[in-house]
């Protein structure tokens, strides 16, 4: 394979890591395919931010490994996933966090006028970060916050949960719904939707309002963030990190020694 070219080519190179593609960029590549998307404006694409979990789910489910697949991008969430496209030939993948992708893609669009719909997260928590991030930047246009019900909806919630989104006139949508939900949502909603772009966050929603702590940098890049977030959210973490980090380990050794394969 060869490395990304253009921007309008990010979608064409991905990496198999275990059946999901996954786009071998670093952040000024995903900006640029935004960037591209928003002036386009050619149907909405959707973007799965994906580490180790979305991958390792992904085995569970064969219509959500087809849902990154199907993604206009699927971003190297952990560094795990950097390391393996690194390991095949991209030495310029970095890895596109998501708390990291909203916050440069908020910047990044300040001078273009881009706005920003926030549609996920507990009650209360997309409006303390649309708050915060304007406290940042006092220019950033957000075109509305939304925080969906629990409950699956109804059709008729559905369809005027679509007519509020589209009568915003965003051009990004974030969506914090948690993996693989805000995932299969995306899918979903694309086709109903009229913003060119959603890009399915998680708990960058929780981080950017405050609520929870982010690992610092340093942990960041040593790929060990899983352990911070384990320590600090055991109840709820512990049975992902400790089942899919081991997992995926074997699975991909399995796919580098011919023992096993995938494809996309």
């Amino acid at each position: 394979m060869k490395p990304i070219a253009t921007a309008a080519q990010t979608h064409l190179t991905r990496v198999n890591i275990l059946g999901v593609g996954v786009s071998p960029i670093n952040m000024p590549q995903a900006l640029a395919q935004i960037d591209a998307w928003i002036q386009l404006r050619e149907g909405c694409h959707y973007v799965c931010v994906t580490g180790v979990h979305g991958v390792i789910e992904s085995q569970h489910s064969e219509p959500l490994r087809q849902i990154h697949n199907q993604a206009g991008l699927v971003t190297p969430d952990g560094m795990p996933l950097v390391w393996v496209c690194r390991s095949q030939g991209f030495p310029h993948v970095e890895r596109v966090y998501g708390p990291d992708l909203m916050l440069a893609v908020c910047e990044h669009g300040l001078d273009k006028g881009y706005r920003h719909y926030f549609f996920g997260g507990a009650l209360g928590t997309p409006e303390k970060l649309a708050a915060r991030l304007q406290q940042r930047w006092p220019a950033l246009q957000v075109a509305g916050t939304y925080s969906p019900p629990f409950h699956a909806p109804s059709a008729s919630e559905d369809e005027a949960m679509m007519s509020m989104l589209n009568a915003a006139k965003a051009d990004v949508i974030w969506v914090g719904l948690s993996t693989p939900k805000q995932e299969r949502w995306m899918a979903a909603h694309a086709a109903h939707l009229q913003a060119p772009v959603l890009i399915g966050v998680g708990a960058a929603f929780d981080f950017h309002a405050g609520l929870k702590a982010q690992a610092p940098r340093w942990v960041q890049r040593s790929g060990l963030e899983w352990l911070f977030r384990l320590a600090t959210e055991p109840r709820r973490l512990w049975r992902r990190y400790l089942s899919n980090n081991p997992r995926f380990v074997a699975l991909l050794l399995m796919q580098w020694l011919g023992l096993r394969r995938w494809t996309l």
